[in-house]
């Protein structure tokens, strides 16, 4: 398929512009046609291909999902269902995508068939949900199940967020302050101090030459901030082993890493109970969730445990082995496998961590305003004594 970029008008006339994958040009026609739309003109358009492969937001998905889930539970008909979706979603390209569905069902294929040719607005995982769903006769269960995994992932997202841009916030306050007494304040009382003939203390030294250091390379400190971060995005893409490397040190790094490690797991337990209790099978779910954690570390365990169960292990001893999951996870396992509740345990597993990563974060910024309350205040320490020690040890040489 090639993607166009087309013009096109509506019933009421109104004209509108988009980009659709299509055949040819009587293909786009066709989809248009569907969609409500007459077309005027179209032309191929390759160089906005990245454009029109860009990911469906998650917001959209938990609309598309969630009326999906009500329409199927009323006894809405599938495709009525996904034409209405088609006509009131928000996204262009995302109705785009769903009237593509719409072609491909009245064409024969199933849904979750339909949804496979598009990677860019579903994830395996959804895909395999949906067809489990479809083999069990389950729909508007899976689509249930699927938006309140989204709506769950949005809110770890946001509090993921949460961990990040306060530090950052407040790091940046501290950064500028920092530039304002090293550039500006610090050098006016430069000719000050040299002026009083005194011999000038090692702090007042240090403070000077770090003044005219910022003076100085005012430039590249600036600049370090922006080069840093993209130099080390691409070393991590290098090789899979710097990705490796560089996931460990996130599980790793102090306050930020058990974290972290808390949100990915109840993700991780989130998902594989989501889709044990949607029918799918254990190695399907292992498998799948392997893509969900996004995270080498964790990925590389999950991998492992496939190979354990293979070779005749159950599931808890496979888990154990890797030594990466906490006892926490190991012993719902055990619960899950003994008592046949394998999704119901897992779920307990994920509000456990997700209490825990609310209750963390809490505590994380309960502790940052008094740090960065100290580091300032510090700096301020040094600027002030390094200025004033100077003039303390003029007025303690003058005699009276």
């Amino acid at each position: 398929m090639a993607l166009y970029s087309y013009r096109a008008i509506d019933s009421h006339g109104k004209a509108s512009k988009g980009l659709q994958d299509a055949a040819n040009v009587v293909d786009l026609e066709l989809r248009l046609k569907h969609a409500g739309l007459d077309l005027i003109d179209a032309q191929i358009d390759s160089g906005r291909m990245g454009l029109a492969r860009a990911r469906i937001k998650r917001p959209e998905l938990i609309t598309f999902f969630f009326n999906l889930e009500q329409l199927t539970r009323a006894g809405v008909p599938l495709l009525e269902s996904l034409a209405d979706l088609r006509d009131t979603m928000s996204d262009p390209h995302f109705r785009e995508i769903i009237a593509s569905m719409v072609e491909s069902i009245e064409g024969g294929k199933k849904l979750s068939l339909a949804m496979s040719d598009h990677p860019d607005a579903f994830e395996r995982i959804f895909i395999s949900l949906v067809h489990a769903g479809e083999e069990s006769g389950q729909l508007p269960e899976v689509f249930l199940h699927i938006t309140d995994s989204l709506k769950w992932q949005d809110e770890m997202a946001s509090h993921t967020k949460t961990i990040l841009l306060y530090p950052a916030f407040v790091g940046i306050i501290v950064v500028a302050i920092t530039f304002f007494l090293m550039i500006y304040l610090v050098p006016q009382l430069v000719a000050f101090i040299k002026g009083m003939g005194q011999e000038i203390p090692f702090q007042t030294r240090m403070l000077l030459a770090t003044s005219a250091f910022f003076v100085e390379y005012w430039y590249a400190l600036i600049a370090l901030p922006l080069v840093l971060p993209v130099a080390a995005k691409l070393l991590i893409a290098s090789s899979p082993e710097m990705r490796y490397r560089y996931d460990d040190m996130k599980l790793k790094f102090w306050v930020i890493g058990p974290i972290l490690r808390k949100i990915i797991l109840a993700r991780f337990a989130n998902t594989f109970a989501m889709m044990y209790g949607s029918g799918v099978s254990i190695m399907d779910c292992i498998a799948n969730s392997r893509e969900v954690v996004n995270n080498q570390v964790l990925a590389k365990s999950l991998d492992d445990v496939i190979v354990e169960i293979e070779s005749g292990k159950n599931l808890t001893q496979s888990f154990q082995n890797t030594g990466i999951f906490p006892p926490l996870v190991i012993r719902m396992l055990k619960v899950g496998e003994a008592t046949g509740s394998l999704d119901k345990a897992l779920l307990n597993v994920s509000y456990f961590y997700d209490r825990d990563v609310k209750d963390s974060i809490k505590k994380v910024q309960v502790l940052i305003e008094p740090a960065m309350t100290l580091i300032l205040g510090a700096l301020l320490g040094w600027v002030m004594l390094s200025v004033l020690s100077p003039i303390y040890d003029l007025i303690g040489k003058v005699k009276f």
